[in-house]
């Protein structure tokens, strides 16, 4: 028999990863929300953060999570240069454009990642790997707990700046209507960079709070890119609290599925809760048809 004890374990755990899916996700809302690009190089992000971090343990012997100090300005110039240079000339191409063009990044670094580390399995082990935090019968990960106690602080101060700051307004501008912002002097070029930045900076950040907890190799982001589009879409594409919502869904079912299945069947699991999702909301949770 299934215990309450059980059932409040698995919603935690749940809650824990979906907000650091949360975190890639919001990434990827983002620069649709602002630039209206579907972007499939997005999980790259995430293993280049994977790497980032295991190789600033592996040789300087700095922790993941410190090394987020590292790694979420690297990959915001890193996002941003790839915006200025390449996805720029697509913003008002057709979307098939657009597709081809994060394909093509997606695959370039991936296999640049393939011939600079080789396809070998890494992995980063710290020391309070196994440490746990006892309430009653119910056991919390210290990993998991930073992890996601990171995740929900970068993701809130990523919304108050959003709402709070000029530049963060500037965005919504933009997000909301283009050629309105445009006509009020805003730098579409300027914004367009940013938002590619900050994208691609919260995909690092969310691949080197992971790095403790997932095995580090070139095509990890693959999962990452996959979980991303399910949350996006389910939570409305460009929407930022849904986004959020999604992230905490998604973790929250594929951890209890545990009770009914095992192993990759819980993703068909994981895949049928968004189509059902779709089936009632078909512009996501918090999405809004277009006029």
């Amino acid at each position: 028999m299934i215990s309450v004890t059980f059932i409040l374990q698995l919603l935690i755990n749940g809650l824990l990863r979906g907000s650091i899916y949360a975190l890639a996700a919001i990434g990827l809302t983002l620069i649709f929300g602002v630039m209206n690009i579907v972007n499939f190089a997005h999980g790259t992000f995430v293993m280049l953060g994977l790497y980032i971090s295991y190789w600033l343990y592996a040789l300087l012997g700095i922790d993941p999570y410190i090394s987020l100090v590292i790694s979420v300005p690297t990959l915001f110039v890193i996002g941003g240069l790839i915006e200025k240079y390449t996805i720029h000339y697509s913003i008002d191409a057709p979307e098939i454009n657009q597709f081809l063009i994060t394909v093509g990044i997606l695959l370039f670094i991936e296999n640049m990642a393939l011939f600079i580390f080789s396809p070998d399995f890494r992995a980063v082990r710290v020391e309070y790997q196994g440490a746990i935090i006892s309430i009653g019968e119910l056991i919390i990960g210290i990993i998991p707990l930073v992890a996601s106690a990171i995740s929900v602080a970068l993701t809130v101060g990523l919304y108050l700046f959003l709402k709070k700051t000029d530049l963060g307004r500037a965005l919504r501008a933009v997000a909301a209507n283009k050629e309105g912002a445009r006509l009020m002097g805003i730098n579409l070029n300027y914004i367009y960079f940013i938002a590619f930045g900050i994208g691609s900076a919260c995909a690092g950040a969310a691949g080197t709070i992971i790095s403790p907890m997932y095995y580090i190799f070139p095509q990890v982001g693959h999962l990452f890119l996959l979980l991303s589009f399910v949350i996006v879409i389910m939570g409305g594409q460009g929407n930022f609290i849904g986004a959020f919502l999604g992230g905490l869904i998604i973790g929250v079912v594929e951890s209890l599925c545990i009770i009914f299945v095992t192993g990759s069947i819980k993703d068909a699991i994981v895949f049928s809760c968004f189509i059902l999702v779709l089936f009632f909301k078909p512009f996501g949770l918090f999405g809004k048809k277009e006029r």
